[in-house]
């Protein structure tokens, strides 16, 4: 009987250790030469309310995000399922090869870490992590992020004053104001509409005219796009 209960005892700790709040350093590095990243948004949650499930079709929310930066419905989703979050730590865009800091504390049941990010200049291209499992054990640990694609928006690398809404075709803004003009539009073969690895851009060299109005030798990127370390006290 004392076997019995001892057993029980340490099932019962080891399953309330599993869903126990958690308190988190977070480093997010920009790990590209000329891509920015637009306000970030980092999430604790439940095994159900992840920012986006690659594979499957984009929510609106996520679409807003992927097209435009713009993270307020995602924050919104976010708050309403109860998760934990950093909303925006870099106060802004993160520029190439820089970083950003964050602390989270998670409250019980929310195990799982997710990230978003609209990458500039892409049409719908996004610095991803999907749920990955927050560790109980205290100690340092790096992820490497990869970029996705919505699949809302086809990838012409087009850079459109006024886009970046969804339904408004065009890469809404080069940061680093490297971007070309002119271009006739890249003539993608992705015909994959829902969320994938990104297939990368593509650019040119004719800053006047060409295809894309990307540059070939500052807006491409091989993934990992990004790191996060991540400290569990």
């Amino acid at each position: 009987m004392k076997t019995s209960t001892l057993t029980i005892a340490i099932l019962l700790a080891a399953a309330s250790q599993s869903t126990m709040a958690a308190e988190l350093d977070l480093k997010v590095t920009n790990l590209t030469k000329g891509i920015h990243f637009t306000p970030l948004l980092i999430t604790a949650h439940n095994s159900e309310d992840t920012l986006f499930e690659v594979a499957t079709q984009a929510s609106t929310a996520l679409q807003t995000m992927a097209e435009g930066g713009n993270i307020a419905e995602l924050v919104a989703q976010a708050t309403a399922a109860g998760s934990d979050m950093a909303a925006n730590p870099a106060e802004g865009l993160l520029a190439p090869a820089a970083s950003t800091t964050a602390t989270l504390t998670t409250t019980d049941g929310n195990e799982y870490l997710s990230l978003t990010a609209m990458m500039l200049p892409t049409n719908d291209g996004f610095v991803g992590l999907n749920s990955w499992k927050i560790p109980t054990e205290a100690g340092t640990y790096t992820i490497n992020l990869n970029a996705y694609d919505a699949g809302t928006e086809q990838n012409n690398e087009l850079v459109v004053e006024g886009s970046g809404a969804p339904g408004t075709p065009g890469i809404p803004a080069a940061p680093g104001g490297d971007a070309g003009t002119g271009g006739t539009g890249i003539l993608s073969g992705d015909t994959n509409t829902s969320i994938h690895i990104h297939p990368g851009s593509l650019g040119d060299d004719d800053l006047e005219a060409g295809n894309s109005d990307l540059s070939n030798t500052v807006h491409r990127w091989l993934n990992p796009v990004a790191q996060l370390t991540v400290t569990v006290k």
